[in-house]
């Protein structure tokens, strides 16, 4: 078992070091600049995954339609507070978010892919939540306790994103 605490003389002097750094102290135990190409990932991640779902919402019609659309919105909507989340701990990391437009959909995990066919649309949004699930899963586990505050915020996105897939699972069943 590591040492507990250092003494508080200790501490102060370590806390003044490197005091540009914010937060990330000599405590810090992950590769930072590898957590928050991770985060950028995801970030796009979960920017394409707004996007699906909203053009979903729009675009789906049929007998189940509109309650579906609806679901659409939420999730887009609560996909967009994870990109926020996410472009809020990288920030607080010293890195910078990355929304560029032209790369966002080259680096995320999930596909943008559309359909006017609302099977196939929620078949769709299910896959990415899976992929979502598995990524942020691995991602969890390989953070471990080096960064246990980017650890929960992946953990928080993660029972989102398994009620997603939920209830896109549900939507599926419904619809066979």
């Amino acid at each position: 078992m590591a040492e507990f605490l250092s003494d508080v003389q200790t501490l102060r002097e370590k806390a003044r070091q490197e005091i540009g750094k914010g937060p990330v102290t000599a405590a810090y135990g992950a590769d930072l600049e590898r957590v928050i190409d991770v985060l950028n990932t995801a970030l796009a991640t979960e920017i394409v995954c707004v996007l699906r779902y909203r053009q979903h919402h729009f675009a789906a019609k049929g007998v189940h339609g509109e309650t579906v659309a609806e679901e659409f919105l939420v999730h887009s909507n609560e996909e967009q507070e994870h990109a926020d989340k996410l472009a809020a701990r990288i920030t607080q990391l010293g890195g910078l978010p990355d929304f560029n437009p032209a790369t966002v959909a080259q680096r995320s995990h999930s596909q943008y892919e559309t359909s006017t066919d609302l099977t196939e649309m929620i078949r769709e949004n299910l896959i990415a939540e899976r992929i979502a699930i598995q990524s942020y899963t691995e991602i969890i586990g390989w953070l471990g306790d080096a960064d246990p505050t980017t650890r929960r915020v992946f953990e928080d996105i993660l029972s989102v994103e398994e009620e997603h897939a939920d209830d896109m699972l549900g939507f599926l069943e419904k619809s066979s």
